[in-house]
């Protein structure tokens, strides 16, 4: 390498001869001296220059889709073979950037619309599906008002989305399992609901054993539908209600001891195992066999005591481990907050009067007047058998503790009805979690059906258990009632919106439940256990998949549980 020169004259006789500054022109891009760019001959001449030719996005500058054929006719302007001569470039290309993120983005078309024809413009029609749609009215700032769709969801709500949009996206969700499984178990079957929901056996309309405890007459006044100046406030009510799983019953014992059945169970277990393929959340159930019987059994504090919430929405509540950071809008405290309210609204629709209730034959079996400080409350306990025989041959009984609610008289003959009254909860109608419901404070009246209709979809196997208690129990009438926050924000005060009646059998064939599907799952699962030596079996629901799993555990598993008390346990009514 040569050494630089050193002198002010080496410099300047370094630099090139001429006045021009740069490297010197050459002839092959140069026209009579002036460069060029180099072009086809097939160019045709357009503008001197089009900035709007290399637009991100295929968008034009004003963020909207480009129109028809533009590409096409800009790719014939002068010199755009070879734009992309001039173009610097990019370190990194910018159009594969993207945020890493599990959030939906929520998106407006148009103003106020989910989907309208041209750019949200008053008056524009709806997607309907061949639903009715309720007019549209201008609202504030020039807004078009909120319609309902067929599908029960908000043709216009600010959500930006409708079902089903983009749910292949959504980041799946892992439950927890409701019992710990452990290594010692012994796995028997594995049974998923496609198989359960092909099952059938008939059984008769059952047989009363005997009756304990006593109702009161319920209170007609909450048919109303309530003024909205006067709206009926729930109020806690203390009083002594009991949960007694199947083995702890000193009735059942007494039954079993007199071999007048085979399979002995309660309405809450039964019901959950004969609606199990509507379940989503995980429960299970302890099947202890003794001899030739089979007892249905629950753990201390199972999750089949407690009343979900929107359990079958599309879009179900979210735990907090799936970004849900409203405490009390998640799966635990939407069912405490539920079975709160079920405890309370069936004390409160009852007149509690001495001298005008109804007796059964027997006192309630679990209360002790000298230990209890509050009153029993308005249950009354029947006993009632049913015939799950294949053949004369061989003979199978169940015998249900079923459990009755209220009585009223009938408006016609005059004789008394008996209820079984259960609750459903509205949260909050814009929350997510809230399965596209109706508010119910302005659509419960006018469009009953559809608030019903949608409580069957995001309800379903709650529904369902309440139906088939109704059902067992010989109930004439199932109360359901519609109680709403006071405060969506807050969830320890409610309201009673409305108290709709139907008979459950009716109520079965809208929600397309049948009972002969769930007696066929019952007699499975004990044909399976009476197969076996005795022992103790756990039926446990896979928490994320539509599985049955039957275990056969060891004996005193749950013994440090608490699951052999026989004490009859209190359930509590919060404050």
């Amino acid at each position: 390498m040569a050494n630089p020169p050193t002198s002010l004259v080496d410099l300047i006789a370094a630099l090139p001869e001429g006045d021009g500054w740069g490297p010197p022109p050459v002839t092959e891009t140069t026209l009579n001296g002036v460069p060029y760019a180099p072009f086809s001959k097939g160019d045709k001449l357009g503008r001197m220059a089009d900035w709007t030719a290399d637009s991100k996005d295929g968008r034009d500058g004003r963020g909207g889709r480009q129109q028809y054929n533009r590409n096409f006719r800009d790719q014939q302007i002068y010199g755009a073979g070879s734009a992309a001569l001039f173009t610097a470039p990019v370190a990194e290309d910018e159009n594969t950037f993207s945020v890493v993120s599990r959030e939906t983005t929520k998106t407006r078309y148009g103003r106020g619309a989910v989907f309208t024809r041209g750019r949200g413009q008053r008056g524009a029609r709806q997607d309907t599906r061949g639903g009715r749609t309720q007019p549209q009215r201008p609202g504030r700032g020039g807004q078009q008002g909120y319609g309902y769709d067929s599908r029960g969801g908000r043709s216009g709500a600010p959500r930006g989305r409708r079902f089903g949009w983009k749910d292949y996206d959504k980041p799946t969700r892992n439950r927890d399992a409701s019992i710990n499984i452990k290594p010692d178990w012994q796995l028997l079957e594995e049974i998923d609901f496609n198989r359960l929901a092909k099952l059938n056996l008939d059984a008769d309309e059952g047989e009363d054993m005997d009756s304990y405890g006593f109702v009161y007459y319920y209170d007609r006044s909450f048919d109303k539908q309530p003024v909205k100046t006067a709206e009926k406030r729930l109020i806690p009510i203390d009083r002594a209600a009991y949960n007694v799983t199947t083995s702890s019953d000193p009735v059942i014992q007494e039954l079993a001891d007199k071999e007048e059945a085979t399979i002995f169970a309660t309405d809450s277990i039964l019901s959950m195992l004969m609606c199990s393929t509507r379940s989503v959340y995980p429960w299970d159930i302890v099947i202890v066999r003794q001899g030739n019987k089979i007892f249905l059994d629950k753990r201390d504090n199972a999750a089949l005591d407690m009343v979900t919430v929107n359990e079958n929405a599309a879009d179900a509540p979210a735990e907090s481990s799936d970004g849900n950071k409203d405490g009390i809008n998640q799966p635990s405290a939407l069912a405490e907050e539920a079975t709160y309210i079920n405890h309370n609204f069936a004390n409160q629709v009852v007149i509690e009067n001495e001298s005008q209730k109804v007796e059964m034959a027997h006192e309630n079996p679990f209360y002790n007047a000298s230990e209890e400080t509050e009153p029993p409350a308005s249950k009354a306990y029947k006993y009632r058998r049913f015939d799950l025989s294949t053949s004369e041959e061989d003979p199978m009984y169940l015998i249900v503790r079923t459990e009755l609610d209220a009585v009223q008289k009938n408006a016609i003959n005059g004789e008394d009805q008996f209820l079984t009254v259960k609750a459903l909860n509205e949260f909050d109608s814009k929350a997510q979690g809230s399965g596209g419901a109706l508010d119910w404070r302005t659509k419960l009246v006018s469009q009953r059906g559809a608030v019903v209709a949608t409580e069957m979809k995001n309800n379903s196997v709650k529904l369902a258990r309440w139906t088939v208690q109704s059902i067992l129990s010989k109930a004439d009438v199932m109360k359901l009632g519609f109680v709403s926050r006071a405060n969506p924000k807050s969830n320890d005060k409610h309201v009673i919106l409305g108290v709709i009646g139907w008979k459950p059998k009716d109520f079965a064939n809208q929600m397309n439940l049948s009972l002969s599907n769930g007696w066929g799952i019952v007699r499975t699962i004990a044909d399976m256990c009476l197969k076996r030596e005795d022992g103790k079996f756990v039926l446990v629901k896979d928490p994320n998949k539509s599985i049955l799993r039957l275990y056969e555990v060891p004996a005193g598993s749950f013994d440090d549980e608490g699951e052999e008390e026989t004490i009859p346990e209190t359930v509590q009514e919060e404050e």
